[in-house]
């Protein structure tokens, strides 16, 4: 009841603010070449996604890799006008049917940021916490144990582990491997565990960064060299690592668009991220930005 009614409450915030033209004059800006739209998912419907993916070729938007914004920061394409960048997070294996079905249906390219643990365990760390709390072991939600030091966070997910069973949530390796010899999918890294990366140590940062990288390389037998912060969670330290270990690209949870200025600093780049489980009209506020400039 509480999801629905949000839900509803969250389409007349949306409706009025198309209504409005809230859309039609970020599309204008867009189309001026004033900003890059650069739109996250983690495990969207297949609806909600391909309804994103036809409005944006129906409004006439270029559809750009991890490549192409690489060669406009380095000035060697221009800033495109009426642009857009799709990636994913996590590697959610109902994204082979959601996602990669679509990106080769309608030919537009797509990057996932992969976590290799749990591609190779079946499962991310925050859902034995959801699981825990639903079996009534714990009564501590997700965001406190995101604010844990990292061994200790890791300690009490292990506790949770020994005692529930979950079925399988990511892609497996060879999955992994299908997608990225297909013409419109590029895999990213995403750390090993998914951690955050600012409560973790020098050495813990290092090995999540290198260890995932060489994984995703082994499988796909391509250079992996864009990334995404789990949780958005990064610092100087983060990005130092990752130019040291020849990442090239790396993608924030900011909420911004992405201009030539943004650009410049080709490891902390904005993305506006759509939710699950919401209407089409919030869905295209996020994915334009509208929604964020008024709510968290």
């Amino acid at each position: 009841m509480k999801k629905n009614l949000r839900n509803f409450i969250g389409w007349l915030f949306a409706v009025f603010f198309i209504s409005t033209g809230f859309a039609r004059r970020i599309k204008k800006r867009a189309k001026s070449g004033e900003f890059i739209l650069s739109v996250f998912f983690h495990d969207p419907s297949k609806e909600i996604f391909e309804y994103c993916i036809k409005w944006l070729l129906k409004n006439k938007f270029v559809f750009l890799t991890q490549n192409d914004l690489i060669a406009i920061s380095n000035q060697k394409k221009p800033f495109p006008k009426n642009a857009v960048i799709i990636t994913l997070d996590d590697g959610w294996k109902d994204n082979l049917d959601n996602v990669v079905k679509v990106a080769n249906e309608y030919k537009v390219p797509v990057t996932i940021f992969i976590s290799t643990e749990p591609v190779q365990n079946g499962v991310y760390w925050w859902s034995y916490i959801e699981a825990g709390n639903k079996n009534k072991l714990i009564n501590t939600d997700v965001e406190f144990y995101k604010t844990l030091p990292n061994d200790e966070r890791v300690a009490e997910v292990k506790k949770i582990k020994d005692k529930i069973v979950l079925n399988r949530e990511a892609m497996t390796s060879t999955q992994v491997m299908e997608i990225a010899a297909q013409d419109f999918i590029t895999i990213g890294g995403h750390t090993v565990t998914h951690p955050i990366l600012t409560q973790c140590s020098y050495e813990d940062v290092y090995n999540e960064l290198n260890d995932s990288k060489k994984t995703l390389e082994n499988w796909i037998n391509k250079p992996v060299y864009s990334f995404a912060y789990p949780n958005g969670s990064y610092g100087d330290r983060e990005a130092g690592i990752l130019k040291e270990l020849n990442y090239n690209i790396a993608h924030t949870t900011k909420a911004a668009y992405l201009n030539q200025a943004s650009l410049q600093n080709i490891l902390e780049l904005p993305r506006f991220f759509v939710i699950e489980n919401t209407s089409k009209a919030e869905a295209l506020c996020r994915m334009l930005g509208i929604w964020q400039r008024f709510f968290d």
